[in-house]
């Protein structure tokens, strides 16, 4: 079977493409990682899997992939217009710490909150503060293209000036009227010529703590160069994916791309690839809207919002059940239908492992992997992925009931399929299993209650057979009755 081409939407085309690596068997990709002053929480999940799902994807159809996800640890302020405390800064001074503390600190939970989600880790993952020369060196090659300016120390960006011999807003779809009607004037703007140039360079307040030395002054960089510096240095002046959440697209990536075409005289990135947001009652999940719910409390539910504790792998499924360029709604009811759903996957799979096999099969197991891999190459649709797996693990839950029949061969073929799509790619783990070191410790207990049940009919005892089922029913366990058994499933 050939492998379909695997099809990207490009935010910068706005359409779809076929992916077409700059070094063919090699894949550069850059995606825009967290700003590290506080816990990590739900609407992280969204880029850290999507993009994580790309990562997996590329690497199982044999592309070896460097993928590089920055750390912000510096020049990332309060507002997008260079005004404010920087984020790191004002967290330290609240709590009495050295940035780096803060910094260090919520990267490591970051971290470890990443790896209970299945989230592999990046091939490189720079931190924007060990990269101050790089960044330097991009800013002087910008100003020496005379598209920057220096004010009181400070370098900004001269977007009236780059507009006029390139264009500026191409990937947000703005234009420059827009959005000098857009920018709001704040206190300390009066450095720039105008109010939409952003910074590149700010020389450091008195108190500002996080500040190094420059040809302009002590200072910091803005946060969108650490991007462009980054990206370059570990994947060259031109590579093939950059990705992030949609809230970057401006004013973030939109002046990354003016940054690259500044100093190098072309954009970067060949393909820029964009995750929607996870949103609460409509409204995107986020600090600054202070309706946010931490990787911390969605695992042991100590939240206002949740009605129970979600696992990891319930919220990983909860993320690939939608395309990563729909919006994201978040519920109790959602993630409660994810922790069936996923349940039920993964009991489907443990009866594949388990079935007999039989002279001759009664279904194309080929047809699991020829799905999948269509619906993944079409721009990465796993929710189609795993509605494809739930058509089979119907019938793998019929092996069992000599309703559907495989042979060795085909099942052997079909765990290798589903090892692939659904553990490799998906990146979902076995929670239940894995808790018991691999071994299902539910379903001998189910069954031994159920034998109990069907020796209480066999005495007419039905008090204590419909107390048995009700009682499994209560914890989520559904009995199915047949004339020479029963069936039972999680709910």
């Amino acid at each position: 079977m050939a492998t379909p081409k695997l099809l990207l939407y490009n935010t910068l085309s706005r359409r779809k493409e076929a992916f077409e690596p700059i070094n063919e068997g090699r894949v550069g990709m850059y995606v825009c990682g967290p700003t590290v002053y506080g816990d990590p929480h739900l609407g992280h999940t969204r880029p850290a899997i999507t993009f994580d799902l790309l990562f997996r994807y590329l690497k199982a159809e044999g592309y070896k992939v460097r993928y590089v996800r920055n750390i912000t640890d510096v020049g990332h302020l309060e507002h997008d217009a260079d005004e404010g405390e920087d984020k790191i800064a004002k967290k330290a001074r609240l709590e009495q710490l050295e940035p780096m503390e803060v910094a260090h600190y919520y990267t490591e939970r970051y971290k470890t909150f990443m790896a209970k989600l299945g989230v592999q880790t990046p091939s490189i993952e720079p931190h924007a503060s060990g990269h101050i020369i790089e960044q330097i060196d991009f800013v002087k090659r910008i100003f020496d293209a005379g598209y920057a300016y220096e004010s009181n120390g400070s370098i900004y960006f001269d977007v009236e000036k780059y507009n006029h011999d390139h264009k500026y807003g191409i990937l947000s779809g703005r234009n420059l009227d827009d959005i000098v009607t857009d920018t709001r004037q704040l206190d300390g703007q009066q450095d720039k010529k105008h109010s939409f140039d952003f910074a590149l360079w700010k020389k450091a307040s008195p108190e500002h703590i996080m500040r190094w030395p420059s040809p302009w002054s002590d200072g910091f960089p803005g946060w969108h160069m650490e991007c462009s510096a980054m990206s370059t240095k570990y994947l060259g002046e031109k590579f093939d994916i950059h990705g992030g959440g949609m809230d970057l697209m401006f004013p973030h990536h939109e002046c990354e791309i003016a940054q690259s075409t500044a100093a190098l005289g072309h954009d970067s990135a060949r393909y820029w690839v964009h995750n929607n947001m996870i949103t609460i009652n409509g409204k995107k999940m986020g600090k600054s809207y202070n309706n946010f719910i931490t990787l911390e409390q969605m695992f042991n539910g100590d939240h206002p919002a949740l009605e129970q504790a979600y696992s990891p792998m319930t919220v990983r499924f909860f993320i690939l059940q939608a395309h990563y360029r729909s919006t994201l709604d978040f519920s109790n009811e959602a993630l409660q239908a994810a922790e069936k759903g996923l349940d039920r996957l993964m009991k489907g799979i443990e009866a594949l492992h388990k079935a007999p096999v039989s002279a001759v099969s009664s279904f194309n197991v080929d047809e699991i992997e020829s799905r999948c891999a269509e619906a993944m190459a079409d721009d990465l649709n796993s929710p189609i992925v795993i509605s494809t797996m739930f058509d089979y693990v119907r019938l793998f839950n019929q092996l069992s009931e000599g309703k559907q029949t495989l042979t060795a061969e085909d099942k052997a073929k079909a765990e290798a399929t589903v090892q692939r799509w659904v553990f490799d790619i998906l990146g979902l783990e076995n929670e239940k299993a894995e808790a018991t070191g691999g071994k299902d410790m539910v379903s001998p207990l189910v069954t031994m209650l159920l034998d109990m049940r069907m020796q209480a009919k066999a005495d007419k005892n039905w008090a204590l057979s419909d107390e048995i089922r009700d009682k499994l029913t209560a914890i989520g366990i559904r009995v199915k009755d047949r004339k020479d058994g029963y069936d039972w499933e999680i709910e």
